[in-house]
């Protein structure tokens, strides 16, 4: 009676919520079903009404994510406009949701929202001259820049955190003096930068815009190749 009672008091939302917060707490390394399981207050095996396995309990978490993405996109326009919506669309909701584009790469198009997310990016660049080859391989480049932007953002930031942590400050008279000792061949370009901050630019909007301007030009000259 009491394990019907447990089973009564969880659903699917809970657990993905549940999920959501135990990510943004540990990251996905120390993600586990025992750890969730003792979040909602239940039994490990419990979790298996509802999930096969944590692979599984992955697959819905990334598939709620496309379903956002795509309720919140609503750009029109042509190829390079909606492409530009899309990628601002994705990186903020990867952003606000820990360890999503991690379980966005690990799963495979195998859920509804996953498979609509996918293709409406195609659908993006259906109406360019492109080969289907190649309108995959611009869809693939588009996602992957986006997703590795927002994990390069989130590891800067837990890094920091971790320093911050582990040490008080960051130490940057500590790196500026192994930097000055090192030799002009050595270090000398990454020094200037370094002193003029403009690491500090990792992870900004002009970042992820100029990034984004790149892969557009890249793909309109593609295109005027092939007109000629």
């Amino acid at each position: 009676m009491k394990k019907q009672k447990q089973q009564s008091q969880i659903s699917e939302d809970k657990i993905l919520e549940a999920s959501w917060e135990l990510l943004g707490e540990g990251g996905i390394e120390k993600f586990s079903m025992r750890r969730l399981a003792n979040r909602l207050g239940i039994q490990a095996p419990s979790l298996y009404w509802y999930f096969q396995s944590k692979q599984n309990l992955y697959q819905r978490l990334a598939n709620q994510v496309s379903k956002i993405i795509l309720e919140e996109f609503h750009s029109e326009g042509d190829w390079k406009e909606q492409l530009t919506g899309l990628a601002g669309t994705v990186r903020s909701v990867l952003s606000r949701y820990p360890c999503s584009t991690q379980l966005m790469m690990m799963t495979l198009p195998h859920e509804p929202d996953i498979i609509r997310f996918t293709n409406r990016m195609m659908l993006c660049v259906e109406s360019t001259p492109l080969e289907q080859e190649q309108k995959m391989q611009v869809i693939t480049t588009f996602v992957n820049y986006v997703y590795y932007f927002v994990l390069d953002d989130y590891q800067h930031e837990r890094n920091i955190s971790a320093i911050l942590k582990d040490q008080g400050m960051l130490r940057s008279e500590e790196m500026i003096r192994l930097l000055d000792s090192m030799s002009e061949t050595e270090a000398g370009l990454f020094r200037r930068m370094y002193k003029s901050r403009l690491f500090e630019l990792m992870g900004t909007d002009g970042a992820f815009e100029f990034g984004l301007k790149l892969i557009l030009l890249g793909i309109e000259q593609v295109i005027k190749e092939q007109e000629k």
